[in-house]
């Protein structure tokens, strides 16, 4: 029953998925300047960042084994926040596990959308501010929050390929769904972050492209609906002239 439930609300949020791409991508303008280098700066230095990651992921060994204790970390730490209690952490090559008194569904799929290695350079960023001048670092901060960032996708996309305990515990539908909206709404309020977009402009947009995209979905059931009730009919009316013609005969 409650897998039903899931797959339904998974069904229900697949609108909200196409109206959160959209808006982020309304902000791309903002982010553009009216002189060279065309691309806001740190937007760019982001960009150069995954880029790098790209590269790196696509000719060098995977370190697989930094993002698994990446993935068994944030299930602790985000286990740890909502109150449960943390054992024994295991890491291997082959994947990982850790102890949990309890974990609900954002402790279970938080891997999936916390980029960790991008918390921790935020949170090294944060903390080297609080003593020693770092604006003049900031491009090269922002290469790394792009390269982590980058790190966290890959391997996120190659995860979800696989059979994962954590995504058949929630419904493979309704866990995707929940993963895409959690690094979208993301990625968006890092764009905002960076350039000269606004987070009241992202929040107007998200909620314009939601309004429009719940609509043409409303319009797209019914007219199924409709579609598949008229072909029903006709069928049977066919169907029945074809019995009255055999019974005539």
């Amino acid at each position: 029953m409650f897998h039903f439930m899931r797959f339904m609300i998974g069904l229900l949020l697949l609108p909200l998925c196409w109206a959160v791409t959209r808006a982020v991508l309304d902000l791309s303008p903002a982010s553009l300047t009216a002189t060279p280098p065309w691309v806001a700066p740190p937007l760019l230095a982001m960009v150069l960042g995954y880029i790098c990651w790209v590269l790196i992921f696509t000719f060098l060994p995977s370190p697989v084994r930094a993002y698994i204790w990446a993935h068994e970390l944030t299930h602790a730490t985000w286990g740890f926040l909502t109150g449960a209690r943390v054992g024994r952490i295991s890491v291997s090559d082959t994947g990982g596990s850790v102890r949990l008194s309890h974990a609900g569904m954002f402790t279970t799929l938080a891997p999936y959308f916390v980029p960790f290695y991008t918390v921790i350079v935020i949170l090294l960023r944060a903390l080297l501010g609080l003593f020693v001048e770092i604006g003049r670092w900031e491009l090269a901060w922002l290469f790394l929050v792009g390269l982590t960032w980058g790190f966290h996708l890959s391997f996120t996309l190659r995860s979800l390929m696989q059979k994962q305990p954590d995504i058949e515990a929630f419904g493979r539908l309704f866990s995707y769904v929940l993963i895409y909206l959690a690094n979208a709404v993301g990625f968006g309020y890092w764009v905002v972050c960076i350039t000269a977009a606004t987070a009241p402009a992202f929040h107007h947009r998200l909620a314009e492209r939601t309004r429009s995209s719940y609509h043409t979905s409303q319009y797209a059931v019914v007219y199924a609906v409709r579609s598949c009730y008229e072909a029903a009919v006709d069928y049977g009316k066919r169907h029945d002239r074809t019995k009255l013609l055999d019974e005539t005969q």
